[in-house]
């Protein structure tokens, strides 16, 4: 392999990681409503898409090496854009705990609380009798403690982006 071959490899490879890790932060934060940063984003995005393309393309099928080089970096960016957005991206999120209406659902409600979580606490209805509803509006980052303490509880658990969070109760945890 020439070193112009290896080169080419490397800058596809490079630039496809780079490009779709921006495309994923870009759409996190379409989401979050941050057009401006979204926009630019998206522009230097597209900007690398279409040169490691450019270098694809201009091989053709006399190097299929920079076919792979383009798939692994597509691949890798995904894994990157994901961890990148798990690292970077501030906000909270709210994780719904739904248990039986029984002494061990107010006792992990109190749990919760305990742990410096703020816990609402909604009574419902399921197909087998009363439900608790727990719900908490937490740090992204705390959001796995929450679901374990939920889980271990015996709790379906589940969470959703928050766009917006305006008063409530937020505490340092213990």
């Amino acid at each position: 392999m020439s070193l112009e071959l290896n080169l080419a490899m490397i800058l596809i490879f490079c630039a496809r990681c780079t490009d779709v890790s921006m495309a994923t932060m870009r759409m996190l934060l379409l989401v979050k409503g941050q057009r401006f940063k979204a926009a630019c984003i998206g522009f230097c995005e597209i900007s690398l898409y279409l040169m490691s393309l450019k270098y694809v393309l201009d091989a053709g099928i006399h190097s299929p090496l920079n076919f792979i080089a383009y798939a692994l970096g597509f691949s890798t960016g995904n894994y990157i854009g994901s961890y990148l957005e798990e690292k970077l991206l501030k906000g909270h999120i709210v994780v719904e705990i739904i248990t039986e209406e029984t002494q061990g659902g107010k006792d992990l409600a109190e749990k919760l609380r305990s742990k410096g979580f703020g816990t609402t606490v909604l009574e419902g209805e399921g197909r087998d009798g009363p439900r608790l509803i727990l719900k908490v509006i937490c740090d992204r980052k705390d959001r796995f403690a929450v679901a374990e303490i939920g889980k271990q509880a015996g709790g379906f658990v589940f969470m959703a982006d928050v766009r917006n969070v305006w008063g409530g109760y937020f505490s340092k945890k213990k």
